[in-house]
């Protein structure tokens, strides 16, 4: 498999250091407010890597860190605290916030049929780790003390800027709006690896440190996590291609400092989901949330399918326009799946491998998941057999994970169930629909208590608006 990687700027033959096994960790989300789905967009494909890394036979332990102290809103280590605002904005202590939002975060997570990794850690789980390699780096000389905190020494390094080729100047303090100084630095790409004095003399979370009460810097989590659960070595480690500076270049100085030698030798960045007016963020313009997505209309399987039509390593650009045009190239997908549902005749196994050899070639290249949905396309066009054609399409969505099959046969079951509705209340439903897009709410509701009085009741499913009769 060539895999790009952040590190060489080129494609790389993806290898593990224990062969057959893959230790994979992931950044997970900083759980102050919904994930928006410009940040479900980067766990959607890390979650397809993972499951073709599994499709090819290798064992994959993929862990995942849940942000709930620390994170500040800056590029660096200033601005406002993240948990601390998401707190002060609903009137709860930063645990319960944390314990909300990581809630729901997982419950958008499986409406896009994202797996759960197997390792889930929040940071306030493992202070002591982190303590304990910070107390490492201070001993080793890469890390020192000043006004309360401790950082860590960047000049100690031979290489500092893993990932871009940074000059100085323009990462002088005041160029971004928003970044203050810290003039208890040495060096100016020095990182916070401990608190204990900071603008936020009310933080909620502090922990008992041999450097007083304080908490962890934001990227001493993802280090101390990542080698609690994978060991001195990961194979894989996965992100946003907003977190490679500073958060990323971080986490690789202080590991290895930690460690004395190469910790992780392959990264995987997804670009931005922009939207028509630039990077989608929580702080500006309408909120993208997968539960959005549903009161206009759409199912998380066609948000799904718009993002796998295109590369990860592109910038992709979303507006309502392109997720309904993605939203009925899904349908008109599932349509062409639907007969193949009922197949009798027997899977043709040679003309299988066949058809597959070109899904692995797709992924093969850099996980080129619009050109794995072409193969889809193609192997419908096969001369085949139904079955062959059905169980390659279930090999293939075991790491799409689009809910072909399963969302082909229910339109089966709806279109049997459409033709008995009788025509009043079919055409309620379309006036319904039309509503619903329109953002009038109020005038979907009238239309629902309309065919409720008929006898049928309209439910709205991952599958799609559902009537039955009722009783």
């Amino acid at each position: 498999m060539q895999l790009y990687n952040s590190l060489t700027h080129q494609k790389d033959t993806f290898r593990t250091y224990e062969p057959g096994k893959v230790r994979m960790y992931t950044c997970g989300p900083t759980v102050y407010h919904f994930a928006h789905i410009g940040n479900l967009r980067t766990y959607m494909m890390e979650d397809v890597l993972e499951k073709y890394l599994r499709y090819t036979g290798l064992d994959v332990q993929r862990i995942m860190n849940i942000t709930d102290v620390g994170h500040l809103t800056s590029d660096g280590d200033t601005g406002d605290d993240k948990m601390l605002k998401g707190a002060r904005r609903e009137h709860k202590t930063v645990m319960e916030i944390a314990a909300y939002y990581t809630d729901a975060f997982f419950a958008d997570c499986e409406k896009l049929n994202i797996k759960k990794p197997e390792h889930i850690q929040p940071a306030t789980g493992l202070i002591g780790d982190f303590i304990h390699i910070i107390e490492t780096l201070l001993e080793k000389g890469y890390a020192y003390e000043a006004g309360g905190n401790v950082y860590f020494d960047t000049s100690k390094l031979d290489q500092y800027y893993r990932f871009h080729d940074f000059r100085e100047e323009d990462l002088e303090v005041g160029v971004r709006e928003g970044v203050e100084g810290d003039e208890n630095k040495r060096n100016k790409a020095d990182f916070v690896l401990w608190f204990t004095k900071s603008k936020f003399d009310d933080q909620e979370l502090k922990w008992e440190s041999p450097w007083g009460l304080g908490y962890p810097g934001w990227h001493i989590e993802c280090t101390g996590i990542a080698i609690r659960y994978a060991g001195e070595h990961l194979d894989l480690h996965c992100g946003g291609i907003d977190n490679v500076f500073p958060h990323h270049t971080n986490e690789i100085a202080q590991s290895e400092a930690y460690l004395g030698h190469e910790w992780c030798p392959q990264w995987f960045h997804v670009m931005h989901l922009n939207t028509t007016s630039g990077k989608m963020s929580k702080s500006k313009g309408e909120f993208l949330t997968v539960s959005l997505l549903e009161e206009k209309g759409f199912s998380p399987m066609a948000y799904r399918f718009f993002c796998m039509q295109s590369h990860y390593r592109k910038s992709l650009v979303f507006s309502w326009e392109n997720l309904e045009n993605a939203q009925g190239a899904y349908q008109k997908l599932l349509a062409k799946i639907r007969p193949l549902c009922a197949a009798q005749d027997a899977v043709d196994e040679a003309a299988k491998a066949a058809l597959l050899a070109k899904f692995t070639e797709a992924m093969d290249n850099d996980l080129n998941t619009a050109q794995a949905i072409t193969v889809i396309y193609d192997i419908l066009k096969a001369d085949t057999t139904a079955a062959t054609k059905r169980a390659c399409i279930e090999a293939i969505d075991s790491v799409l994970s689009l809910d072909l099959l399963k969302n082909a046969a229910a339109l089966a079951e709806q279109k049997d169930a459409a033709a008995e509705i009788p025509a009043e209340v079919q055409a309620l439903v379309e006036q319904r629909a039309a509503a619903r897009k329109a953002k009038d709410f109020a005038a979907a509701d009238a239309i629902r208590d309309q065919i409720t009085a008929l006898g049928w009741q309209i439910r709205e499913t991952r599958e799609g608006t559902v009537v039955t009769p009722i009783g």
